[in-house]
């Protein structure tokens, strides 16, 4: 009889094991989210500090937008087990959710874990960037771009943290570098968006050019190639350009006001009326403006206040 326990306890844990892999298995398989958790709360609860399930489960819940449940399972992970990927993966869930202080310290534990562990440092750049610590995000670009030293996105995004600071020699000179590795549409607007923004319009209007030639469907590229022809003083490219970003999205408000401002320059007053009046109804202003403040939201406002001020105030008596 002694035996015969000894036996049944031996083979319950083995098949109980045999299961959990089984579960697991079908899990990893799985292409459907529901079904990966559902087989894996069935593996949790045969085997309840079985790591693997709990975060391939917090994987499966992230994909799912859950990710209060996924910082969650991965909370369980560190409390017990704490590893690197983990403290990544819960992460990347506050972030997601925009917890950028929490998102800091797990992008912080993982690299400190495993100092190999380049896109743990790159996204604690990321974090540290949103968080308005640019220097502090500049440092870990430095030492991502010293391991890794190819990848455009780092450049740009270290440009980004540049210009933030105002220092705009080396913001132009990580856009270019970016350019010089990847010559995409996407880094020509980029460096081009930039130059608008310390208003080297020829410059920008260049590489707005390039951008639109790679990507004939790059939207944002034509609203800001429209505003760098209306600083430049040319008008018809600058419509061409504007109506093109309101074809790809209606709502655009900018695309409007830059159509208005275009309109008035050539004494079309009637275009400029109506495109005037369809930017305040997206942007629900009232129809006697009365002060530049209604447009505090706009990139004229943000970015060409000056020119925008002298200008829209003439508009808004027409």
């Amino acid at each position: 009889m002694k035996n015969k326990i000894l036996l049944l306890l031996i083979i319950v844990p083995f098949i109980g094991f045999a299961q959990v892999n089984k579960l697991l298995r079908q899990a990893k398989r799985s292409n459907n989210s529901n079904e990966k958790i559902e087989l894996l709360t069935q593996a949790i609860a045969l085997e309840p500090k079985n790591w693997d399930a709990y975060f391939y489960r917090a994987l499966a819940k992230n994909d799912m937008g859950d990710y209060g449940g996924a910082i969650v399972d991965y909370s369980k992970i560190i409390v017990e087990a704490p590893d690197a990927d983990t403290y990544y993966n819960r992460g990347n869930s506050r972030f997601s959710i925009k917890d950028f202080t929490g998102a800091k310290e797990d992008y912080a534990k993982a690299y400190m874990l495993d100092d190999s562990f380049i896109d743990a440092l790159y996204s604690l750049a990321c974090v540290k960037f949103e968080l308005g610590e640019y220097e502090e995000a500049i440092e870990d670009f430095n030492t991502v771009i010293k391991k890794v030293p190819n990848q455009p996105n780092t450049y740009i995004l270290r440009a980004a943290a540049y210009r933030a600071l105002e220092n705009y020699e080396k913001a132009a000179q990580d856009y270019s570098t970016a350019i010089y590795i990847e010559p995409s549409a996407d880094a020509f607007y980029n460096r081009g968006a930039f130059y608008m923004d310390i208003k080297y319009y020829q410059q920008a209007n260049d590489d707005l050019n390039k951008a639109i030639r790679l990507n004939s469907n790059h939207a944002f590229a034509y609203f800001y190639r429209g505003a760098s022809h209306l600083m430049l003083g040319k008008f018809t490219d600058a419509i061409s350009d504007f109506n093109k970003s309101i074809a790809f999205d209606a709502n655009d408000f900018d695309a409007r006001l830059g159509l208005a401002i275009a309109y008035y320059k050539l004494k079309d007053v009637e275009n400029a009326k109506t495109n005037f009046k369809r930017a305040n109804n997206i942007l629900s202003i009232p129809q006697d403006v009365n002060t530049i403040e209604h447009y505090s939201n706009t990139y004229w406002f943000q970015n060409q206040y000056y020119y925008f001020s002298n200008n829209i105030g003439l508009i808004a008596k027409l």
